[in-house]
Formats: structure tokens, sequence, C-alpha cells
């Protein structure tokens, strides 16, 4: 505490203004297996995994922001990004996309593979459906499996999605959904984290991916920039 004659120091302008740089999969490697980052309120950043997309990634009482470096530290802050909520303000996402495409906010899931394999096959026929067109989108390396039946339209997309850690999708009903998210978890490592991102709402998926063991860490909102104007 400053004494009676000295004035307290002004906090850091924002140009000075300096955020941790973090690795995001691996922050959601460490949470997976409970070492959170500390509910500080504050926030940190990290690289985009793919170019040209950018989100806001929140867990309890810390946020990442996966934005590109030309937009500075400072110019977060000034937006009000923080760890408290602060980085999924609707403004956030519309000032960091310009004129680009915002995605809904999902909830950031992970699970475990099992290396059991399964009786999936790769299905290029489904390829342009859209739940395999919406990972195109948003995330990269996308595989598109499904049953052998080929009449079967039910097919699970496996990609590098947030933070470069695999991640998936599923597109079917009834016990066939099953079958491709335990057939995706069987073509991973045993142990290795698998993200799943659902948007609240959705309710039964939401419970899906929770009897599959999967766990909620935090939430996710991806969008790509088109910053014609200054961010602030």
């Amino acid at each position: 505490m400053p004494g009676p004659h000295q004035p307290a120091q002004p906090p850091p302008s924002r140009a000075s203004l300096e955020v941790p740089r973090v690795d995001l999969g691996e922050l959601i490697r460490d949470a997976a297996e409970g070492r959170f980052p500390a509910a500080d309120g504050g926030f940190s950043r990290s690289a985009p995994w793919v170019p040209g997309v950018e989100a806001a990634v929140a867990l309890t009482g810390h946020a990442v922001m996966v934005v590109d470096e030309h937009v500075t530290d400072g110019q977060l802050a000034a937006l009000g990004v923080h760890g408290f909520g602060g980085a999924h303000d609707p403004r956030v996402a519309v000032a960091l996309a310009g004129d680009g495409p915002i995605n809904v906010l999902d909830v950031l899931l992970v699970g475990r593979g099992t290396g059991r394999g399964g009786p999936l096959v790769h299905r290029p026929d489904l390829a342009e459906t859209d739940r395999a067109v919406h990972a195109g989108e948003w995330r990269d390396q996308v595989d598109v499996y499904g049953l052998p039946d080929p009449s079967s339209t039910a097919l699970a997309t496996l990609s590098l999605g947030i933070g470069g850690l695999p991640e998936v999708g599923i597109q079917a009903q009834g016990g066939d959904a099953d079958v491709l998210l335990e057939g995706i978890l069987g073509r991973l490592p045993a142990g290795e984290v698998l993200v799943a991102s659902v948007t609240p709402g959705n309710a039964r998926s939401l419970r899906f991916f929770l009897r599959h063991g999967f766990v909620p860490l935090g939430s996710e909102q991806l969008w790509k920039p088109s910053r014609l104007r200054p961010v602030v």
C-alpha cells in the first residue's frame, strides 16, 4: 500500500500490457487431467491452429484468445476480454470477426481414445454432406467415416480441431450414433484426448456425449476474421 504522501501507481497502459502465450492443445490436455489454469480472471493467448480461424476459449475463471498477433494485447483488453465471462461478450466476437462469419457458442468436451478399433470405414461419398462440409470450414485434415453399408448416410468426422487436437463430429441417430462414436474412439490410441464441440441448446447431443464418458471443460466460439476496420 502506498504511504500517505505516495500516489498509487497507475495501472499499466494498454500499449505495455503483456499477456502470457500458451499452447492451447497442451492446456486442454492438462485440463482433461484436472490441471486447470488459475481462476485469476485473466486471459492468455494461443496461436491459431488453422490459418484464418480464430477463437475465444473460456475455462473456469480464465480465457484463452486464439487471435492473430496483428491484434495487440492492449486491443484485446480494451474490448473487455477477461476470464470471468468477458471473452464471450458477443461484442468481442463481432469486433474481432469484423465482416467475417462467426460460429455458434459451444460447450467444449473431451473424451478418451480406447484403441479398440471398430467397424468404421472411410466414406468419401459422404464428404459433401452438411456435417462434413462444416468440419472442413473450421478444422483441418478432415476424414469422413461411416458404416460399411453403402446405403447408410450416418457419418462421423475426425479432424484436427480446437488447439490442433483430434475433434469428432457425428451425424446420425439412435444406435448408429453410438457405433460411430465408439468407432472413432477406437481409432485413437488408448487415453488420447478427443474433443467434441456441442451447442448447449442441443441437449440430446450433449447428453449423448456425456453418456459416452465425455466431460465438459469450458466453452468456445470460433470466427473467421475479415477486419476491414480497426478492432478498437
